[in-house]
């Protein structure tokens, strides 16, 4: 086995496996082998369940009976651990109720189910993160200049929305240097709603304050093509479900929930009373700034700027 793996560059358990699944050693026959991979490679295959009558019954009388597909698969395995004809996995089951197209399991037997959603949805996907969309000509945060990382020069932002009750939301800006806190009232998460309000709030700053902003994956800045010729401004993007790529950002947003926690409507909250807000954070003593506050670390960077 070792040698013949070695001669087609395989792994020993790759030849192993090809030699047992094809009657074993002593039985083994090339041309038997490949005409029986070409017969397991045919799709779409039929489903168990549409093809074994017995198991059929069995998983719609436990349905009925308000069991989950899961206990379903559990219990069959359980009952019958000498049957291998008698299994079925939960997904199998699941896929049978929702596409009635397998010929399998009654559409009248979904509403026995305790969820009560009409489409099998992969618990890694989410609807409040990218798996509707994609950002178009997104730059990532791996192609940003070096200077951005070291913290090096002021302008550099990273930007989000922080959450609120009633899907209210505030966009949330950090100058990475200097710590230093902007707070953006948005009627409307919206990419062309956010990026008009966030550019008004940035345009107004000094050139050498507007470099770039670096945010995560929100589709809210699906258009930063257009925030980025408004202020000049380059947008990076984080990875997927990296935070700790802003990791000023999340830190800042965690000292903002002190006033503007999670259960808040934010929408209540008008520009000036979230100014307020940034000025107490901005005129806070930081550890990470050797006590000193953003306000006075980015008055001296911007004077140190040539």
């Amino acid at each position: 086995m070792r040698a013949i793996a070695q001669r087609l560059s395989r792994a020993c358990s790759t030849v192993s496996r090809e030699v047992a699944r094809h009657g074993g050693r002593t039985q083994y026959r090339a041309n038997a082998a490949d005409q029986q991979a070409w017969e397991s490679a045919v799709r779409p295959k039929p489903c168990r369940l549409a093809t074994h009558s017995e198991l059929q019954q069995m998983v719609a009388s436990k349905l009925m009976q308000d069991w989950s597909p899961q206990q379903v698969s559990g219990w069959l395995k359980m009952e019958y651990p000498n049957d291998e004809s008698l299994r079925v996995s939960h997904e199998t089951i699941y896929r049978s109720l929702f596409i009635q197209a397998r010929g399998a399991l009654k559409q009248e037997l979904v509403r026995h189910l305790r969820s009560k959603r009409r489409i099998r949805r992969s618990r890694h996907s989410s609807v409040h993160g990218h798996s509707q969309g994609r950002i178009v000509d997104a730059i990532s945060i791996r192609e940003r200049p070096a200077e951005v990382e070291d913290r090096a020069v002021p302008g550099h932002w990273e930007g989000d929305l922080l959450r609120g009750a009633g899907n209210s939301h505030v966009v949330t800006l950090v100058e990475r240097r200097s710590r230093f806190c902007m707070l953006v009232k948005t009627p409307a998460k919206d990419s062309s709603t956010l990026v008009a309000v966030l550019s008004q709030h940035v345009g107004q700053l000094p050139a050498e304050l507007r470099r770039s902003l670096t945010w995560d994956r929100g589709l809210e800045m699906a258009q930063h093509k257009t925030f980025t010729m408004a202020t000049d401004m380059q947008v990076y993007f984080c990875d997927p479900q990296s935070p700790w790529q802003r990791g000023s950002n999340e830190n800042t947003n965690g000292l903002l929930r002190q006033y503007l926690p999670k259960n808040a409507d934010l929408s209540r909250f008008s520009q000036s009373e979230l100014d307020e807000i940034a000025l107490r954070l901005n005129t806070r003593p930081r550890q990470t700034l050797g006590f000193r506050t953003p306000a006075d670390k980015l008055q001296a960077s911007v004077a140190s700027t040539p």
